[in-house]
């Protein structure tokens, strides 16, 4: 009888003993986790208050991003075709947001003669950019890299004109706050460059 209750007992502990060694395990993980940094685009705008109408209006559409950017983790790229998430470093807000927000404060301290708003906060005569971003990421050779797309269209809908736009600045110096700042520089030389494009070409006042 010892003999089949001795296996009975070690069924009965093991799992138990088992249970108690992963909780231990895993609280001790958790302790040990450091909480993630969050970072956010610094923007050299500062908001204006409201000033009389402009003569034009134009409303910045949502940014979309490539999928590989949708995501909370500041991307690096490791070689030619390897992308990693970060996982302590993180992005505070969702980029896209961030992206329409300081390219709108960009456009509105350049074009003087234009009311830039929202998406939300347009007419149905407004002009409308849009962005697609395909690249918002750190380079393994130091770079922050900046590409995609615009389109500007007007309140009927109608395709005025369609330009890509990429641009690379070197990182100051190593880390993550500096990657940040790198890609706020390229993201305000992309607004600088459409809001060149859109004086020349004629769709805005001068």
């Amino acid at each position: 009888m010892d003999k089949e209750k001795k296996p009975q007992r070690t069924q009965c502990t093991q799992p138990a003993l088992l249970a108690l060694l992963l909780s231990l395990l895993l609280s001790a993980c958790a302790g040990s986790v450091s909480p993630s940094t969050r970072y956010v685009l610094p923007s050299t705008q500062t908001p204006s208050s409201p000033q009389t109408p402009k003569a034009e209006l134009m409303s910045i559409s949502a940014v979309r991003l490539a999928h590989y950017l949708d995501v909370e983790g500041i991307i690096m790229q490791l070689d030619d075709i390897e992308m990693r998430e970060a996982r302590e470093h993180q992005w505070a807000e969702g980029l896209n947001r961030q992206l329409a927000r300081n390219l709108r404060d960009d456009l509105a301290a350049i074009l003087d003669e234009v009311q830039v708003v929202s998406s939300n906060a347009g007419s149905e005569d407004a002009l409308t950019l849009r962005l697609d971003v395909d690249e918002f990421h750190g380079r393994y050779d130091g770079y922050a890299v900046v590409s995609g797309q615009w389109q500007l269209r007007d309140g009927q809908n109608k395709l005025l004109h369609l330009d890509r736009f990429q641009v690379q600045t070197a990182l100051e110096t190593d880390g993550y706050p500096a990657l940040v700042r790198a890609l706020s520089q390229s993201w305000t030389s992309v607004a600088d460059d459409i809001a060149n494009t859109l004086i020349q070409r004629g769709y805005v006042p001068q």
